[in-house]
């Protein structure tokens, strides 16, 4: 277990990890490592290497903390950090880790590469997403484990890498790129019949789960044990491996409240295997200490996230303190590979598979993140056998017909019928039911709720995460950079209550975006939030009072307590709004403040549908308008400004070529579909026309647009 973390281009680079690390250490006995292109430094103590590094003026620096921390190849010049768990050592080398998504580990690192004229940074995760790692590009480049320790550093809006790309990053030029990684296929499917793959995924479970038991003699383990299909599987499967371990369960139970499922069946099955089983019964108002810790952990405020991560920081906090256990197994992944929601009733059957998949690649930010966070604050290594790489490679390619039955009442059917196979048809028989729903937490928060004055869960819940109680509106253009701030704050559990749109009759306004801006309404509709349209003549510093206008308007429909802002380098809108709504009593957040631009723009073109509706710069026509903008798209655009810039060079020493992002009015962007959990329909353009000026400058007109489901 470790934590990894770095700073680079940044004079304060030692001063800022040693904030970071402060913070990921979370109290525990640890060792500390820190390595810059002049040394190396290690000590048990942060304070004692904080004297140590005091001084050091090293613009870049790396650098973990772990109870069995490791910098590799100390003294050369380059280092690797890493936050790795790997159960099939022996069959890797170096290379596999950013090759083959075959490697059976739990793994994040860092690796700074020095070679000759090389200078690079590169970072990587298990292709499944099992360990976190997440990164900032403003005023420098850097990375940790956790957000949390980005926030200490002074970088509070950071990115999760996705753990299907690679990270490389160029120190001497501050540039960054992301290789994409294979991943996955759910095709072809498998032909086999129904009991050769019983038979072999049976198999596949079996060596996982023998994989991720400890493997020091006498190193006792846990299982998560809910008495539901996926966990009785996991705990059959140790007691048949001869393995030492002890099945925990925690619920709620109060007086008036309904019997807690999990604790019921659990009980049953456990018996019914002859395994150890322990359970932890709480009162409702014990809860309120564990939501107070739990909320800050999993960063989030959200309802249903917590309702998850309370029952698994209850289990891990019982397993430590009950026998000093290391290592709990559990059986997340199951429910995404074999269809176990009930969105996968929804799907036509040829295309299940594919819904697993698109549910599987999102699970990295929606649970194992969240996950990996709670466990660690325990001190616990938590491993989930269904997401075995090989695993997860063979029930994709399953057939829908083994996973659903034809009238859809039953799920996971290849699993219920491998468990029948070995004598657990009760358990085979048992539906699905959500852990905070069968061990009751979730109805446990709201009577906690409504004892504290709360009329809504999530209410009370912010009140244990001031910095996300905030109520905000946000500053909405139609184009990226508002759409993309909004998305940021969205993820950091933000209350978001309206956007806010400023439509100038100006098309030169100094302040407000105007290409596009009647689409709007639309967004608003496709993202499911009301909108304050405030309409302007688009006046320099007049406009302001009709911002001043649209503010007080949300304040009072909405509550607003702050406002959003696209901005990225402009000073002049940044002050403006920063001090119109500071005289409203309204705080400001620029999450893409001073973000590297490239960056911006590919994890942009990686995140929504994006168009350009206008084009105003040398280098850039007309077919660039209407279609969408991808990350090739991105790599044209910074060959173009390094064409330009040097063509140029000779007579303009100073002229830095074309804005990656649009800044200087290169192009104007339309945003028409984003992430599912932002846009719940897209924008779909029926009619337009291009107005073109000249060979490099043109624009979109929208005539017609609708919104459709997706």
């Amino acid at each position: 277990m470790c934590e990894i973390i770095g700073v680079f281009n940044n004079e304060k680079s030692t001063e800022l990890v040693i904030k970071g690390l402060d913070v990921l250490k979370k109290g525990r006995e640890t060792d500390f490592r820190i390595s810059t292109e002049k040394g190396d430094w290690h000590s048990k103590d942060l304070q004692e290497l904080k004297q140590v590094v005091k001084g050091e003026r090293s613009r870049n620096c790396i650098a973990c903390c772990s109870c069995n921390a490791s910098l590799l190849r100390k003294g050369s010049k380059d280092k690797l950090v890493a936050d790795a768990e790997i159960y099939n050592r022996g069959e890797l080398d170096e290379k596999a880790f950013l090759s083959d998504k075959r490697v059976d580990a739990a793994y994040a690192f860092a690796h700074w590469i020095r070679e000759g004229n090389s200078d690079e940074l590169c970072i990587a995760r298990d292709i499944i997403g099992l360990k976190p790692v997440c990164f900032a590009h403003a005023d420098g480049f850097a990375f940790a484990s956790e957000k949390k320790g980005l926030e200490a550093m002074g970088f509070p809006h950071a990115w999760v890498l996705d753990p299907r790309v690679l990270l490389r990053y160029d120190v001497r030029e501050d540039r960054l790129r992301f290789v994409k990684r294979d991943f996955f296929d759910p095709e072809p499917e498998l032909k086999e019949d129904k009991e050769k793959q019983k038979g072999d995924l049976l198999h596949l479970l079996r060596a996982s789960i023998s994989r991720r038991i400890p493997s020091q003699s006498g190193d006792k383990f846990g299982v998560l044990f809910s008495g539901g299909l996926d966990s009785t599987l996991i705990a059959y499967l140790c007691k048949d491996l001869g393995a030492d371990f002890v099945c925990y369960t925690v619920a709620v139970e109060e007086p008036g409240m309904k019997e807690a499922e999990d604790l019921r069946f659990a009980e049953r099955f456990a018996a019914d295997l002859g395994v150890e089983w322990k359970q932890k019964k709480m009162r409702v108002k014990e809860l309120e200490k564990y939501v107070k810790e739990v909320v800050p952990v999993i960063e989030d405020t959200d309802v249903m996230m917590t309702s998850v991560a309370l029952p698994l920081y209850v289990a891990c906090e019982f397993a430590k303190e009950d026998c000093g256990i290391k290592t709990v197994l559990y059986g997340l992944g199951a429910e995404e590979l074999f269809a176990g929601y009930e969105r996968h009733r929804r799907v036509k059957k040829e295309e299940l598979n594919k819904e697993c998949l698109a549910g599987l690649l999102r699970t990295h930010e929606r649970d194992l993140y969240r996950d990996e966070l709670v466990a660690k604050a325990q001190g616990i290594s938590l491993r989930a056998p269904f997401l075995a790489p090989d695993i997860v490679d063979y029930a994709l390619r399953i057939p829908a017909s083994y996973k659903l039955s034809l009238d859809k009442t039953e799920n996971k059917l290849i699993l219920r019928d491998i468990a029948r196979d070995l004598g657990l048809a009760e358990v085979a028989s048992r539906k699905k039911r959500a852990v905070q729903y069968g061990s009751n937490f979730l109805k446990a928060i709201e009577k906690l709720a409504k004892k504290n004055g709360f009329r809504y869960k999530r209410d009370y819940l912010r009140t244990f995460y001031a910095s996300r109680s905030v109520k905000l509106g946000c500053l909405f253009s139609s184009g990226k950079d508002s759409a993309y701030a909004l998305w940021l704050m969205l993820k950091e559990g933000y209350p978001v209550e309206c956007l806010i749109t400023l439509k100038s009759h100006n098309p030169e306004s100094y302040m407000f975006h105007t290409p596009a801006v009647e689409l709007v309404e639309l967004q608003a509709e496709a993202i499911g939030l009301p909108l304050i349209m405030e309409e302007t003549q688009g006046e320099k510093e007049k406009e302001l009072e009709d911002l001043r206008a649209a503010l007080r308007e949300s304040k009072m429909k909405y509550g607003i307590e702050g406002v959003i802002t696209g901005a990225l380098r402009s000073n002049y809108q940044k002050e403006r709004i920063e001090r119109v709504a500071a005289e409203e009593t309204l705080k400001a957040f620029s999450p893409l403040w001073h973000v590297n631009q490239e960056t911006e723009m590919r994890l942009v073109v990686n995140t929504f549908e994006l168009i350009f509706t206008g084009i105003s710069a040398y280098g850039l026509d007309k077919s660039w308008l209407g279609r969408r903008i991808t990350e090739e798209d991105v790599d044209r655009l910074v060959a173009l400004d390094k064409k330009i810039a040097k063509h140029f060079d000779q007579t303009f020493p100073k002229f830095v070529g074309m804005n990656i992002a649009g800044e200087g009015g290169e192009f104007e962007s339309l945003v028409l579909d984003g992430p599912a959990q932002m846009f719940k329909k897209r924008v779909v353009i029926e009619e337009s026309e291009i107005v073109e000026e000249d060979a490099n400058t043109a624009r979109l007109v929208v005539k017609e647009a609708r919104l459709v489901g997706k």
